[in-house]
This record gives C-alpha cells, structure tokens and sequence, in this order.
C-alpha cells in the first residue's frame, strides 16, 4: 500500500506540484513580500501537475520492460485520463475566477510584466513541444545542452517572477529591490539547471540513442560529475558567500542556505552508480524541496 501511495504522489506528478507551491513560498519570504491568494496557490500547484502529466502520459503508449513509470501509467491509462479531466475542470474554474476578480488589473499591467507573461508562456509550451508537431516542431527539451537550462529557466520564473506578477494584479504592490531579485533568480535557475544535469543521468541511454547532446552524452558520467555539477555547485556557494556578506545575513541564515549546496554536491558524487527512477524522482527532485525549507527556515533568523 506504502509503495502505491508513493507511486502515485511522484509518478502521478503530485510532487512536483508541491515543489512549485515550495519554491514560491521561499522566495515570497525571502523578497518579504506578502503571500498570494490562495486561489493562486491551488493553481500553482494543479498547472504543473496537469501539464507534466500530459506530457508524460503522451508518450507512454505502450508498457515497458525497463522503465517503470511507463510501466505506471500504461497500467493506469484509464484512472490518468479522468483525473486529467478532473483536475483540468479545477483549474479553469481556478483560473477564471482569478481572472473575474481582477480583471481590470490584468489589463493595466504594465508593458515589462507582459513580456514576462509571454516569455514564460512561450517556453513553458516548447518546454515540452506541446504544440502539435504538424503546427510547430521546434521542443526546447531537444536542444541538447541547453535542455538543463531551460528547465532551470522555467522552474526560477514559477519561483521568482509569476508570484511577483500575480502580487502586482492581486495588490499593485511592485517589487524594487532588483539586486536582491536578480541574485535570487539566478540562484533559483542554477541550482534547477544543476538539478536538471544531475536528472539527465537517468536518461543517459535514451539520450545517447536520439542523438541528444546532452551535458552527460557529451562528456561522459564522470566528467559531467567533476567537471561541470560540482564546480558549478562551488561557484554558487562562493557566490552565496560573497552576497550573504555583502548583505549581512546572519550565519544562522547563511548555513541554512548553505546546506542544500552540500547535500546536492554529494548526491552529484553518488551519481557514478545506477539509481531506479523512483530514486530520481523522491532525491533528486527531493533536493528542490529541501532547498525550498532550507530557504524558509534560514528567513526565521531575519530580523
């Protein structure tokens, strides 16, 4: 039953909603803003959900011998594709209730939170290639060692800019500390992208074989490992240093945002031995959600 109730949480994409509600949260906290509706939070959480799903459900048409989420949701077709109609029907309610209650903002946004709207819309669907292929074949995901980046791209925009656009519609309230901002976004969009190499490793084979030039695919499992995750995770502690002392955060704060940097360093070690795909999903994902309370509990040492 246990085994069951985690397949369905992570392959079933629940998690993943959880990760987006996480990071916006720590991020809500760490630029001091106030929280969004709860209106908002709901669909934060359900859009990721429905649309890793979608994706994943298009292309497992058939079970697979060596890939047990494939395995999952052949096996689940039916139950997949109802609580896709289920969950869909909530967010469009979700989604245009918040439009009925502000739409008068929506349209007095300014013209740079547009461009935001629409870039992050933009890759979100490329993201994927969810467009029909007969309309557009162009899939970001496909670009070989931008793949990572584009991932992390998406993920800091769900953390960093939607809850400062939905804020502005909900609110007015703008946001004008952009130094703070800008390091927080980049923060967020490294150690996603770090988080995307490291998830890459699982589909090394896959990879190989499409002829996608992914960071593993091009230089190997282990210089990816020693060569570009853990250095990269190194600057980004240097760097953490750097601006925590030109801030002054407390070293309360400061290890606790430290420590999601360590942890994913000796993951990335670990990586030379072969994981199932549920260890993917609960660890490596996993590392997301403990930067994200990392994040949290370090902003109860702020005064």
């Amino acid at each position: 039953m246990f085994g069951k109730i985690i397949r369905f949480i992570f392959f079933g994409n629940y998690f993943v909603g959880i990760l987006a509600v996480a990071l916006t949260v720590e991020a809500t906290l760490q630029l001091k803003l106030p929280f969004n509706s709860l209106n908002y939070y709901l669909l934060l959480f359900l859009a990721p959900t429905i649309y890793y799903t979608y994706a994943y459900n298009k292309v497992s048409t058939a079970p697979s011998t060596n890939n047990p989420r494939n395995q999952w949701y052949f096996k689940h077709k039916t139950f997949i594709n109802r609580s896709q109609a289920v969950l869909f029907i909530c967010c469009m309610l979700l989604a245009i209730n918040l439009l009925y209650q502000n739409f008068q903002h929506i349209l007095a946004l300014p013209t740079s939170y547009w461009a935001a709207i629409i870039i992050i819309i933009v890759a979100g669907v490329l993201y994927y290639g969810l467009l029909p292929k007969s309309f557009l074949k162009f899939n970001l995901r496909n670009t070989g060692w931008l793949k990572a980046f584009v991932i992390g791209f998406v993920w800091a925009c769900c953390a960093n800019v939607l809850p400062l656009i939905m804020l502005k519609i909900e609110t007015g309230v703008g946001y004008h500390d952009s130094v703070l901002w800008t390091w927080l976004f980049i923060k967020n969009w490294m150690f996603c992208t770090v988080n995307a190499i490291i998830f890459d490793i699982k589909d090394y084979p896959t990879d190989a074989n499409k002829h996608l030039r992914t960071f593993v695919v091009r230089y190997g499992l282990r210089r990816t490992i020693f060569n570009i995750l853990i250095p990269l995770l190194i600057i980004g502690l240097i760097s953490l240093g750097i601006f925590a002392s030109y801030k002054g955060f407390r070293i309360p704060q400061v290890l606790c945002n430290v420590l999601p940097f360590i942890l994913t360093i000796y993951v990335a070690y670990s990586m030379h031995r072969r994981k199932n795909i549920l260890y993917y999903l609960m660890v490596i994902d996993g590392l997301i959600l403990f930067k994200a309370i990392c994040g949290i509990i370090g902003m109860q040492f702020v005064h």
